[in-house]
């Protein structure tokens, strides 16, 4: 039995953490942590975990932690630095939800993140947990970083070409549409009903915060600098991202070369799903589940690989894979807790 524990679990990767634990056998769910609502059972906050999980908020103590096998930080950037290596150095095992891990240059994430890394002797130490790149070096991780929503839509769209080498990296574009969820749990007037409803619109388009990670995930796929532009869009709906992914091949490729590379590329990863020639994936497909659906179509008219990819970003996105990334560091089934179907309508 693994025991668990959850800090700050009052956001929706959170919940989303409890609702993939609680059901299953082989994890028990031991602490959860908020300050604010510390007494408080957590099923009375979550009314959908009741009769599954039946444990109270408590505030987060080194020593309770200390006591789990793995603990998930489902929390804002920079908590994870300032008490992940407590933890880790009682042998504990960490998956960090935030982005205080996923980048290798800590002047870069200092630029982004706009305040000082405080633990960076642990930067080299996580693994990047994109189980279909880093398979491997998760099952041995002590430390695992999380990859964000739009990066692991992102990579896992661009991954085969690059791998490739099949197209021109100076000028990718990754127009990416998200759900309000991804903006977190808490109270904004852009996520008011009112305000996100019956609208869509871009935002931070001189610069989001997960583009360096996209962009160093690509550049170690293709082993040369990569230019990219990601534009991010807020979309009036609950869970889902859809990225739509521009190239222009260096060499002359077909519709049939595309499809077989994908398919081959993808084979072995039980959450990946390339969807047959032709197809168009939708948000709706992935909703609730681990899965990443794609297609790659060519358009040969303006010599054009144009790359469709849609996850939840709650599950795929956040939560899933950080359970998909527990699974593998504990050497269960990769896909435990994980095999659902996704919810329609």
């Amino acid at each position: 039995m693994i025991k668990a524990g959850i800090i700050g679990a009052t956001g929706y990767t959170g919940v989303e953490l409890m609702r993939l634990l609680a059901p299953r056998k082989d994890v028990s769910i031991e602490v959860v942590t908020s300050r604010e609502l510390s007494g408080t059972p957590v099923a009375d906050v979550f009314p959908n975990l009741r009769g599954y999980l039946d444990v109270v908020f408590t505030e987060p103590d080194t020593e309770t932690l200390a006591a789990c096998d793995v603990v998930f930080y489902a929390t804002p950037h920079t908590v994870a630095m300032n008490t992940a290596s407590e933890l880790l150095a009682r042998g504990v095992r960490v998956i960090d939800l935030s982005a205080d891990f996923r980048l290798q240059d800590q002047a870069v994430w200092e630029a982004w993140y706009k305040t000082a890394h405080t633990c960076p002797e642990l930067i080299d130490q996580a693994v990047y947990g994109l189980p279909e790149v880093n398979h491997e070096s998760i099952t041995d991780a002590k430390l695992i970083a999380v990859p964000g929503c739009y990066p692991t839509a992102v990579q896992l769209g661009y991954l085969p070409l690059l791998e490739a080498g099949l197209i021109d990296t100076s000028s990718l574009i990754a127009d990416c549409k998200s759900g309000v969820s991804g903006a977190g749990r808490k109270a904004a007037v852009g996520s008011l009903l009112c305000e996100s409803s019956e609208s869509m619109k871009a935002y931070a388009v001189a610069g989001h915060r997960h583009l360096p990670e996209i962009r160093q995930g690509l550049t170690k796929f293709s082993g040369k600098d990569v230019g990219l532009t990601f534009i991010p869009h807020l979309t009036p709906m609950i869970r889902g991202i859809h990225a739509t992914l521009y190239a222009s091949p260096i060499a002359e490729v077909s519709q049939e070369q595309l499809q077989a590379l994908f398919e081959s590329r993808y084979a072995d990863s039980p959450f990946v799903d390339v969807l047959p020639a032709g197809s168009e994936p939708a948000t709706r497909n992935v909703r609730g589940s681990n899965r990443c659906q794609i297609a790659v179509h060519y358009l040969p008219e303006s010599q054009k690989i144009v790359v469709l990819s849609v996850i939840d970003n709650l599950v795929k996105g956040a939560s899933g894979q950080a359970v998909q990334n527990m699974n593998l560091m504990f050497g269960l089934t990769e896909t435990a807790g994980l095999d659902v179907v996704a919810l329609l309508p």
